[in-house]
């Protein structure tokens, strides 16, 4: 399934949510880069939910609700999920992992 064929605004703004933290991390903004990786965990969940809800709606039109259910089971995933939920993770995992730089004042001798 195209995560743009789904819904062509939620790609472009899941795409700008990758360039800014991306962005973000290169210019050191350690806060707005917590918030896009957060804002990236969420948007891919809510479109896996929509890409679900997709399949499961797409078969509603056959009578038979054993038919119905058969098609859905059909359409499988492919590994661009695990990719995409791998992403969103890492980038969480390395905003949350950030550290606050020390300030280490030099001896006097």
């Amino acid at each position: 399934m195209n995560v743009y064929k789904l819904n062509q605004p939620y790609g472009m703004v899941l795409l700008l949510v990758g360039v800014i933290g991306i962005l973000c991390t290169v210019l050191n903004q350690v806060k707005v880069t917590k918030i896009a990786a957060y804002a990236a965990v969420i948007l891919v969940a809510l479109l896996f939910v929509a890409a679900v809800f997709k399949v499961k709606t797409t078969f509603s039109f056959v009578p038979f609700k054993g038919v119905s259910g058969f098609l859905a089971k059909q359409i499988a995933f492919k590994w661009g999920w695990y990719v995409l939920f791998a992403g969103a993770l890492l980038s969480l995992a390395g905003a949350l992992s950030t550290k606050k730089p020390l300030n280490i004042q030099p001896v006097n001798q």
